[in-house]
C-alpha cells in the first residue's frame, strides 16, 4: 500500500488534513476571506476540503487548488460536483512548489502541507509570489508545545516553540490578523481519527493484501503518538497580512 492511498483512508472520517474541528475551520476562513468574489489558492489541496467549503459560503468565490496526487483531485472534483460548486473550481495536478498561474489570488491557503516546501518560512515564500496586494495568507504548522524529547524530534522534525514561530513569522514580513491554536481535543481528535480510520478499513477488509500493511502502520504511528510526541506538539493556524515596507 502506498503512502497516498493509506493516508486517504487514514483521513476518511476527518477530510481537514489537519488538528481542527469543523467550528475552528469555519472562524478560519470567515476571517481569512477578504470579500465574497475573492479568488481562492490551496497549494496542497489534497481532496480540496478548504476550497469545497469556501466555495461551499461563498457563492461568487473562484477557488484553485494544486496537489500531486491524481485521486485525491479526483475525489476533490466528484465532492464539487456533489456540493454544485464545480463550475467555479479549478484543480492542478501538479508540484505546488513549482505552480504559476496568470494571476494572483486573494487568499493562499496552505495548512498542514509545510513539508511540501520545505518548512514553514519556504511556504510563505511560495505563497507570496501568489498573492494579489492586500491579499492574505491562511497557513498551519506544527510547533513545539513543550521540550520534545528526541524521539519527537526524530519523527516530526526540528520545530520551534510557539512565540518564536509567530516571530519568525513576523521577522519575515507578515503580520498576523487572526489565529487558532488546535486544543488538546482537536489534536487528539485528529489522531484518533487518523488510526482509527486506517484500523477500521483494515478489519474490514481483512483479504485485502494491504490490510496487515495498515493496521502496522495505524500501530505504529498511534505508538509514535502516544510514547513519543503527544505531550510536547501542538498546532497554529494562522492568517497573515504582508507588513508594509516603509519607503
Amino acid at each position: 500500500m502506498n503512502r497516498e492511498q493509506m493516508s486517504r483512508l487514514a483521513h476518511a472520517d476527518h477530510p481537514i488534513a489537519a488538528p481542527l474541528d469543523d467550528d475552528a475551520v469555519q472562524r478560519l476562513l470567515d476571517r481569512a476571506v477578504p470579500r465574497a468574489d475573492a479568488r481562492v489558492l490551496d497549494l496542497g489541496c489534497g481532496g480540496g476540503e478548504w476550497l469545497l467549503r469556501a466555495l461551499g459560503a461563498h457563492p461568487r468565490l473562484r477557488a484553485e487548488g494544486v496537489d500531486l496526487s491524481a485521486r485525491a483531485l479526483a475525489h476533490a472534483r466528484e465532492r464539487a460536483n456533489t456540493l454544485g460548486v464545480e463550475e467555479r473550481l479549478l484543480l492542478h495536478q501538479t508540484d505546488a512548489a513549482e505552480f504559476s498561474a496568470p494571476h494572483l489570488f486573494d487568499l493562499v491557503i496552505c495548512v498542514g502541507a509545510t513539508h511540501a516546501f520545505g518548512g514553514l518560512l519556504a511556504t510563505l515564500d511560495a505563497a507570496r509570489k501568489h498573492l494579489a496586494p492586500g491579499g492574505r495568507v491562511l497557513v498551519g504548522d506544527g510547533f513545539w508545545e513543550r521540550e520534545p524529547g528526541p524521539e519527537a524530534v526524530e519523527m516530526l522534525g526540528d520545530l520551534a516553540d510557539l512565540p518564536t514561530t509567530v516571530e519568525q513569522v513576523v521577522n519575515d514580513g507578515w503580520t498576523p490578523v487572526h489565529g487558532h491554536i488546535s486544543t488538546r481535543h482537536e489534536l487528539d481528535a485528529y489522531e484518533w481519527a487518523w488510526t482509527g480510520s486506517l484500523s477500521a478499513w483494515a478489519l474490514d477488509h481483512p483479504g485485502d493484501p494491504g490490510s496487515a500493511e495498515a493496521l502496522e502502520a495505524a500501530a505504529a504511528h498511534r505508538d509514535g503518538w502516544l510514547r513519543g510526541y503527544r505531550d510536547a506538539f501542538g498546532f497554529v493556524t494562522l492568517v497573515l497580512r504582508q507588513t508594509p515596507t516603509n519607503g
